[in-house]
Order: structure tokens, then C-alpha cells, then sequence
């Protein structure tokens, strides 16, 4: 049942990647076919709720909150040995330990969606500051999920669906690594 969620929330994962990107169209290539707005750094987004909550087609070639500061490989490489692990986690984590089961999920599938952009789609060409563009070893990260308070100008770092599985679960898993288990408690 646990392997179901974790095919479930990737599914999610790239379907709200690739209707989000459909609809919108990429970065440099808005769609045309949805009414965007711009926000005072020149992101054209797609306003969900206020102006804090919204829609905008990013890539991102690195982790969380845009680190890139790893090689590619090591990156990807990472990704995927991680998936490993965590499937073999995942198929071994005993039954009265759900809260540590559903983190595992959470993190498993999260990082099987990035990987899958990493590995299975076609994002690869970059612009480069000084001008033209670079082709990357690995495709980068589809993100879309863009929470922006104009009031204050600060804007959390554009996500999704993947990276909000991973963060839950990071927290779950850190919060269940102190559940003891119930057969110790009995012997004591």
C-alpha cells in the first residue's frame, strides 16, 4: 500500500507540472492563453489568491531554494542513490511505525518527481549571464508554485508539488525518529 502512495503523489507531482507549464507555458515563452501578471522583479505570473499566492513557470538547475552550488552529477547522482535507499526505508519500516511510514512516502515520492525531471525531460539549455546559452548534463526542475508579499517585496523561493512532499516529510520523519517503540515501553 505504502509503494501506491508514493506512484499517487508522483503522478500528482507531474501532472500539476506539466497542466501548470501547459497552461502557462515556460519562463521565457509564456503560453499567452491565461492573463498574467507581473510583479515588481518581472515574473509573469498567474494569480491564485491575493497577490501572495500564484502560478509561475520556473526551472531550477540545482536543490532547494535554488543551492546550486553542487556539480550536476552529484546532484542527480545523489537524487537517485536516494531513491534507492529510501524505497529499501520504505519496504522496511515495520508496521506500528506509520508516522515514520507516511515521511518516508513523502520524501520517496518527492524525490522520484525531481528525479524524473532530472532524467526524463527536456530542459537542458540555460541562459548564461554574459549572454547565449549552455546545454546542461541533466534537465533541470520544473517548478511552479510561486508564494510572493508584495508589501514587504519578499518572495519564498518558486516549488512543487515534489519539493512540498519532501519538506512535510523531513519534518515527519524528524519528528517520528522520537517515537519509541511501543514494545520497548512495555518491557520498562
Amino acid at each position: 500500500m505504502r509503494f501506491a502512495w508514493v506512484a499517487g503523489l508522483v503522478a500528482l507531482d507531474l501532472w500539476s507540472k506539466a497542466w501548470v507549464f501547459a497552461r502557462l507555458g515556460t519562463p521565457r515563452h509564456p503560453s499567452g492563453r491565461v492573463p498574467l501578471q507581473w510583479d515588481l522583479h518581472g515574473h509573469a505570473r498567474e494569480v491564485l489568491a491575493g497577490d501572495w499566492l500564484a502560478f509561475m513557470t520556473s526551472f531550477n538547475p540545482g536543490m532547494a531554494w535554488g543551492f546550486n552550488k553542487l556539480p550536476m552529477h552529484v546532484l542527480v547522482y545523489g537524487r537517485a542513490a536516494a531513491v534507492l535507499l529510501l524505497i529499501w526505508l520504505v519496504a522496511r519500516t515495520p508496521a506500528w511505525r506509520r508516522w515514520m511510514s507516511v515521511a518516508l512516502v513523502l520524501v520517496l515520492a518527492g524525490a522520484m518527481g525531481n528525479l524524473y525531471d532530472n532524467l526524463l525531460t527536456d530542459n537542458r539549455l540555460v541562459q548564461i549571464p554574459e549572454g547565449g546559452t549552455r546545454l546542461l548534463p541533466f534537465s533541470q526542475v520544473r517548478d511552479f508554485i510561486d508564494v510572493y508579499f508584495a508589501r514587504w517585496d519578499w518572495h519564498f523561493p518558486t516549488f512543487n508539488v515534489a519539493d512540498s512532499c519532501i519538506s512535510v516529510g523531513a519534518v515527519l520523519l524528524f519528528l517520528a525518529s522520537w517515537r519509541k517503540d511501543p514494545a520497548a515501553k512495555a518491557e520498562v
